[in-house]
């Protein structure tokens, strides 16, 4: 179940829920696009128009607005407002949940999830520069444990992931966090006799 909420000063200005689950293939792609990815950051901030957009990014006005309209279509953005401007009414788009995550169910009908969505793949290429000036901050860490404290952690993880999410905007800076956890091939010792 979804619970919405009202925001506080802190940004977004609008309301959406805290999660969606993504259950549908198209969901996953759509989120998986670079561009996308970047508009639904800038929508953590407030609500924004396709113009508005357009100018953050840096991109065509056409080219955002068929990006926002897929984003859309899969129920990732909705409109959270409108003024008129002229003869024209605006639309202000809003994301319609803090945290998207791919639900591990099946899709329906068997549909099979892209192949291609890889957050760390996006992860790595966003942090290449930061690693080459020497500004990228991270761990790495190996533990044998079991499936159920790994799903432990993973919760964990996911209300830190939450609160770097419901920090205040500010700065001049737009920083990544990427995080996971994952089965490896990494040796283990024997059972001690």
């Amino acid at each position: 179940m979804l619970v919405c909420y009202a925001m506080a000063d802190n940004a977004p200005d609008y309301e959406l829920a805290d999660r969606l689950a993504l259950t549908s293939p198209d969901q996953v792609k759509a989120i998986g696009h670079p561009l996308r990815t970047v508009i639904l950051q800038l929508l953590h901030e407030r609500a924004a128009t396709v113009t508005e957009l357009a100018a953050a990014v840096e991109r065509p006005k056409s080219t955002v607005a068929h990006h926002v309209d897929v984003l859309a279509r899969n129920g990732l953005l909705q409109v959270v407002r409108t003024r008129k401007v002229r003869a024209v009414e605006e639309r202000f788009y809003g994301r319609t949940a803090r945290m998207f995550y791919v639900a591990a169910e099946p899709s329906p009908a068997g549909q099979q999830m892209p192949g291609d969505f890889n957050d760390f793949e996006v992860a790595a290429h966003e942090s290449a520069k930061a690693f080459e000036q020497g500004k990228l901050w991270g761990f790495i860490r190996h533990a044998r444990i079991s499936q159920d404290q790994a799903a432990q952690f993973w919760e964990q993880m996911a209300q830190l992931v939450d609160a770097f999410d419901r920090m205040p905007r500010s700065g001049e800076t737009m920083y990544g966090f990427a995080m996971g956890i994952y089965p490896t091939d990494h040796p283990t010792l024997p059972a001690a006799e």
